[in-house]
Order: C-alpha cells, then sequence, then structure tokens
C-alpha cells in the first residue's frame, strides 16, 4: 500500500499548516473557550472559501468529492492548535447522515449552505439511556395532520447551542433498542416547543441539552426513509469517530513536541533537564505512542469507505489507541512540565483536557474494544 500523499493533498496539508500558524495559533482557542458560542462565524466561513467543509461530499452535491482521508488530514493539522470550529459535529457527524439520507431539495437547502460556511448543523441522537448505542431512541415521532409531531430528549448535542439546524433522531416505530423504526427529522432550533439549554464542557467547547415537546414538523422535515435510519447513524458516528481519532493524532503530536522542547530548555541542577536519561527514555514512550495513534488514525481514515464490518473493526482499533495513548501522553506532558503543568495558565493543560473529551466521544476505549472483539471473524487467542 502506498502511503505518499499525492500532489493535492500535500497542498491541503500546507495551507492548513499555514492558517494554524497565521490565523488559528494556540492562543485563539485560549480566547475563544470564554466566549460564546466558543468559535468564530467568521473563520467557520473562511474554512467554506477554503473548501475545507465540502471535502468529503461528492461533486454532484456541490462538494469537493474527496474523502475521509482528506477530512482526517485536515483535522490532524486543526488539531495542533486545537482550532475550535465544529468540524467534527456539523460537517462530519450532521452532514455526513443529511448526506447519505437526504433528498436533493434537502441537501441544497442546507447541506449546500453549511459547505460554504454560512450555517452551521448538529446532530441530536444521543439520549440520557443510548450510551452508544444509536437505535435506543425514546424519543417519538406521531404522524398528524399530513407532518410529524416530536416529543421527547436529547441530550450532549454537540454545537447545538449555535446550530441553524438541527437533524434530531426519533422513533416513527418499535421500542427503544430496535433497530427498525428510526427516523430522523430537520428540525428548526427556534421551533415552538423546543427548548434548549447550553453547556460548556471540560474542553471549552460548546454542546446542548435539547428537549422537545410537541413540537410540528411538515412532511417534507422527514430526512429519507422513514424508520430507517440506525444504519446512517452507525456510518455518520463512525465517521466522527475515524475524526476524532485524527484531531486526536495532531493535538498529541503537538503536546509531544511542546513537552520535547520544554525538556531541551528547562534547566535544573546547572544542567538541561533533557540530559537526564530517566526522562530521555520517558519522551521515547511518548514518540512511540504517537506514531501508534497516528498509524491507527490513518488505518480507519483509510477504511471508511469499506464494508461495514471492516470499517467497525479499523476504527474501533484507531479509538481504543487514542484512548490509550492519549492518556499516556497528555500525562506524561503535564508531569515532565512539573509544577506548571497543572495550571491553567500553561497551554499544555488545554491539550489534556481536549484529550480526555475526544476519548470518549463516539464512543469510549471500553466500548470499542468490546466492539472489536464482537466483531465477525475476530477470535481471541486460544479460543
Amino acid at each position: 500500500m502506498d502511503f505518499e500523499l499525492n500532489s493535492d493533498q500535500k497542498l491541503l496539508v500546507d495551507t492548513v499548516n499555514n492558517f494554524v500558524k497565521k490565523d488559528s495559533p494556540l492562543s485563539r482557542a485560549r480566547k475563544q473557550r470564554d466566549e460564546d458560542p466558543g468559535w468564530s462565524r467568521e473563520v467557520w466561513a473562511q474554512m467554506g472559501e477554503l473548501g475545507w467543509l465540502a471535502l468529503p461530499f461528492s461533486e454532484e452535491d456541490g462538494g469537493m468529492g474527496m474523502g475521509q482521508l482528506e477530512v482526517s488530514l485536515v483535522l490532524e493539522r486543526l488539531g495542533t492548535t486545537l482550532v475550535p470550529e465544529p468540524l467534527i459535529p456539523s460537517v462530519v457527524l450532521a452532514g455526513s447522515a443529511l448526506a447519505r439520507a437526504g433528498s436533493a431539495a434537502q441537501k441544497a437547502r442546507y447541506l449546500q449552505p453549511m459547505m460554504q460556511g454560512e450555517s452551521c448543523l448538529a446532530l441530536a441522537y444521543a439520549e440520557r439511556d443510548s450510551r452508544d448505542n444509536v437505535a435506543c431512541v425514546a424519543t417519538r415521532a406521531r404522524k398528524q395532520g399530513g407532518g410529524y409531531v416530536l416529543n421527547g430528549e436529547k441530550v450532549w448535542v454537540l454545537a447545538g447551542d449555535a446550530a441553524d439546524t438541527l437533524i434530531v433522531s426519533a422513533r416513527t416505530a418499535g421500542e427503544p433498542g430496535d433497530r427498525e423504526g428510526v427516523s430522523l427529522f430537520l428540525v428548526d432550533p427556534a421551533a415552538a416547543g423546543l427548548d434548549k439549554s447550553a453547556l460548556k464542557t471540560m474542553d471549552g467547547h460548546r454542546a446542548a441539552h435539547i428537549k422537545l415537546d410537541g413540537v410540528k414538523l411538515p412532511a417534507e422535515a422527514l430526512l429519507g426513509a422513514e424508520g430507517a435510519a440506525a444504519e446512517v447513524l452507525d456510518e455518520a458516528v463512525d465517521r466522527a469517530a475515524a475524526s476524532a481519532c485524527a484531531e486526536g493524532a495532531g493535538l498529541l503530536d503537538a503536546a509531544f513536541q511542546m513537552t520535547r522542547d520544554y525538556l531541551c530548555e528547562r534547566e535544573q541542577f546547572g544542567v538541561k533537564i533533557g540530559s537526564f536519561q530517566a526522562l530521555q527514555h520517558r519522551a521515547v514512550d511518548m514518540f512511540i505512542e504517537l506514531e501508534l495513534a497516528k498509524a491507527t488514525m490513518l488505518l480507519a481514515a483509510l477504511k471508511a469507505d469499506a464494508p461495514t464490518e471492516e470499517r467497525k473493526r479499523a476504527i474501533s482499533i484507531a479509538k481504543a489507541q487514542l484512548s490509550e495513548s492519549g492518556h499516556f501522553i497528555v500525562r506524561q506532558a503535564v508531569q515532565l512540565h512539573g509544577g506548571i503543568g497543572v495550571t491553567d495558565e500553561h497551554d499544555v493543560g488545554l491539550y489534556f483536557k481536549r484529550q480526555h473529551v475526544l476519548n470518549v466521544l463516539f464512543g469510549d476505549e471500553q466500548y470499542h474494544l468490546q466492539r472489536f472483539a464482537n466483531s465477525e471473524g475476530f477470535a481471541p487467542a486460544g479460543l
């Protein structure tokens, strides 16, 4: 397999590198976390102009016709300075669902403005009891007068506080846990009966809890076939997990580089602490974990369009590795910085917080290890 980037991919990476250095250094992420909605509409529009928000979508839908690999390359570089704009929630998570299930008219109305950086989407699929099961949906959509009425609650809707359009999963048939009967609906956040509570997460990003109390929708708000959204959600969440691995790989790279530079600069007992062999060994261990996270991230990106079981195995491997490598690298980074590493004034803490959030988004380590173990063709050693 050829792992060399082609000319277009190299140009894309160079463009993102220039952007993070010039327009979005780490200091901007620190500033944005204290301002609502935690990201900039102006920068979002700039990303639309650069074509980054259109990368994974087909040319027929108005996109760039690329794939998860290109999305991951962008997110890896954005992760180095913790760029806060909601690419994963809006482009990958909600955008994937809309691109797969939406009609031409729905894509033109909702997807294309997002690709141009004019609007933001959010996917409201998680509920209090759903954990990582997209089919565990208690929110109900009842037919009424040629349309639907939604009742229920959604939690931790990423970027849901500022989204211009929500994509909401609701049950049109069956009971929570049934794969059949889950549908998707396009919902205006300002609709009557919708109550939204904004939340600030540990890493400075934003989310929302959403209550739906008799929200009336027209028939054209249905996204895709009625009752057939579980597979659409599975794929969207998997792509989001692969994207989280990409952002995490960039984050870990930056945390490692910051720590290595500190070891080479900090003096103790009249010498650079990087000259101490014990600390050199720890830096090497960090580098090894970083390479493992990068390698599995690339595997997940390359397998995002593979058959379902192959896709799930690759993404679960990457997500579990992100958790293991991530925990090790950011903890070492904080400890090797000494006392200053545990203060909010030092930037290493920003990486620490974002990494711990990425570890649990779209399935934590335990979930993905179990999913891999349950996958077709896997047999534990000795069995």
